[in-house]
């Protein structure tokens, strides 16, 4: 949905001083539709009360806050890149108030994930384990791959991450791996292989297998390994800058103007349905 010329769209940020809400920032900065309406922090941050533009060298004139509640008002929407307890939080208040939200949080058990679906129900929100464009569309391609080498052919997702990444396997990963399962008709619980160590015994023909890489800064490598008996197919996608997360995200956000409630991802923002 296009906005009126005269309005913007008031976004707040959450985890404004971590390494995607910086990147959020430069984004909202860069875009001419929108503006920044709060920004948020943990308790106890050392850049609570500090101009959030200053964390990018553009101060703004918003205040890094710790009181949710006291801050959201005046927002349209909130994106959240922070961790499942907090999210949950930041949820209750914006259901409340009636506030969408962008989540690209990863790391929701099953019952965390029902408490997203339920909110849903009275306030929109858009739920993806990642927000790059590019990885959307690879998502597809997966599901196109899957259908075509439904026989003979393995399937092993390698994924890498920067050193500061507290969940395994990543969102994306467990996502591509969801995707094939479903084209597959293959229940992904039975069949996921979560490393390997030791005498493991041959591969089962149906496993889908994950192996995880944790170093440095890489921002997030994903490759998706179709093994056959003389060819390998590779999938692959690597992200060098989270500007693609933070402009996807301000693409969900746009998507939620005029919708009152429901639980989308990037394939209904980007029409890949």
């Amino acid at each position: 949905m296009v906005l009126p010329e005269d309005k913007s769209l008031n976004i707040a940020i959450a985890g404004s001083s971590g390494r995607m809400g910086r990147a959020l920032l430069e984004a909202i900065v860069r875009a001419p539709d929108i503006s920044l309406s709060a920004a948020l922090d943990r308790a106890g941050s050392p850049y609570l009360m500090k101009d959030a533009g200053e964390l990018i060298g553009a101060p703004c004139g918003i205040n890094i806050a710790d009181d949710v509640a006291a801050a959201l008002p005046g927002s349209d929407v909130l994106i959240d890149f922070t961790r499942p307890a907090g999210t949950l939080m930041h949820l209750a208040v914006c259901r409340a108030k009636g506030i969408k939200m962008v989540i690209g949080t990863t790391g929701f058990s099953a019952e965390q994930k029902e408490a997203l679906k339920a909110a849903s129900k009275d306030v929109a929100i858009v739920l993806a384990p990642n927000m790059s464009v590019g990885v959307n569309v690879t998502f597809k391609l997966l599901e196109l791959a899957a259908k075509v080498l439904n026989e003979g052919y393995d399937i092993e997702i390698i994924e890498a991450h920067h050193r500061h990444k507290v969940d395994a396997p990543s969102g994306t990963a467990l996502h591509m791996a969801e995707v094939m399962a479903k084209a597959l008709g293959r229940n992904l619980s039975e069949v996921a292989v979560y490393g390997r160590e030791g005498n493991t015994g041959e591969r089962a023909p149906a496993a889908i297998g994950f192996a995880t890489v944790r170093g440095g800064d890489i921002v997030g490598d994903h490759t998706v390994m179709f093994a056959g008996i003389g060819e390998r197919i590779e999938i692959s996608h690597k992200a060098s800058s989270r500007a693609t997360f933070a402009e996807g995200a301000l693409r969900a956000a746009r998507f939620l103007c005029g919708k009152q409630s429901g639980l989308f991802d990037m394939q209904d923002v980007l029409g890949l349905r």
